[in-house]
């Protein structure tokens, strides 16, 4: 299992980086589209949406609908999308902070599950694309992000492993522990850190970019825990099969599409 996973990891983590820092923002555009049309075909899943037709149109009108933004055209939308996210996410951290595991899927818990997979995607490609299209950086601010993401995930698996004794949502997420975040916390406030350093333009923005990337660490916790959720209620370990060793797009970008947009919303405030 091991070994395929770092097989996958070894393939994956070049495309990813490569894909960010030379292809044009339109074509990154249509690759986050197909990836999260995906992510969507997995969350019809976890709804559950069980017939054919509706686990095929679901994620079709995702895709349609980011069709629409990105000819809106997106830079158009982009604050609406953000505010949207924002409000999603507050809520969605009440949510799993007093998670039930509820295996209800009536016709009104299905269309409700629907709606929460269409504001988990859309903003997330949106913010993803509008940060890779910056005029300043764009592509570098696009991998700081996934690597910040990526050593606060690392940093929490660690710590958790070796101090972990706090269960942070034992209902939703029995593995994850408090000492956990806190390694999490540490290990991307110190990228952040040594990044705003040595891409530094002042020490104001340094610090800038510091609290800006805590607070996305923070809600990357809550779309990881969010995806545990849908999953612990469905009854399954994975989105699916997809990525061998990894299992589904949704297990890789969970933490991506809460952190994306809060992390484009910081930098916009704080005009960095």
């Amino acid at each position: 299992m091991l070994k395929t996973r770092l097989i996958s990891a070894a393939i994956m983590i070049p495309l990813v980086v490569g894909g960010i820092l030379f292809l044009p923002t339109d074509s990154v555009a249509l690759v986050l589209a197909l990836v999260m049309g995906v992510g969507l075909w997995e969350w019809a899943r976890m709804v559950p949406l069980e017939s054919v037709p509706a686990r095929l149109l679901y994620p079709a009108i995702g895709v349609l609908l980011i069709w629409l933004a990105w000819m809106a055209p997106l830079d158009a939308l982009i604050d609406i999308l953000l505010v949207v996210a924002l409000l999603w996410w507050l809520g969605a951290l009440y949510w799993v902070s007093r998670a039930r595991i509820s295996t209800e899927s009536s016709v009104v818990a299905r269309v409700m599950k629907s709606v929460i997979g269409l504001l988990v995607i859309l903003p997330a490609w949106a913010a993803l694309v509008m940060l890779h299209g910056r005029e300043q950086g764009g592509p570098l601010f696009t991998l700081f992000l996934l690597v910040l993401i990526w050593l606060a995930d690392s940093g929490a698996y660690f710590a958790g492993r070796r101090w972990g004794r706090t269960k942070l949502a034992p209902v939703v997420s029995p593995g994850k522990t408090w000492q956990g975040v806190y390694g999490g916390f540490i290990t991307s406030g110190l990228f952040a850190l040594l990044a705003g350093l040595l891409y530094s333009r002042s020490f104001k923005w340094t610090v800038g970019l510091v609290l800006v990337s805590l607070l996305t660490v923070m809600f990357s916790i809550v779309g990881d825990l969010l995806e545990s959720q849908m999953k612990r209620e469905r009854g399954i370990k994975d989105s699916s099969q997809i990525i061998p060793g990894h299992g589904g797009v949704l297990d890789r970008i969970d933490s991506l599409t809460a952190a994306a947009p809060v992390f484009l919303l910081g930098l916009y405030w704080l005009e960095l």
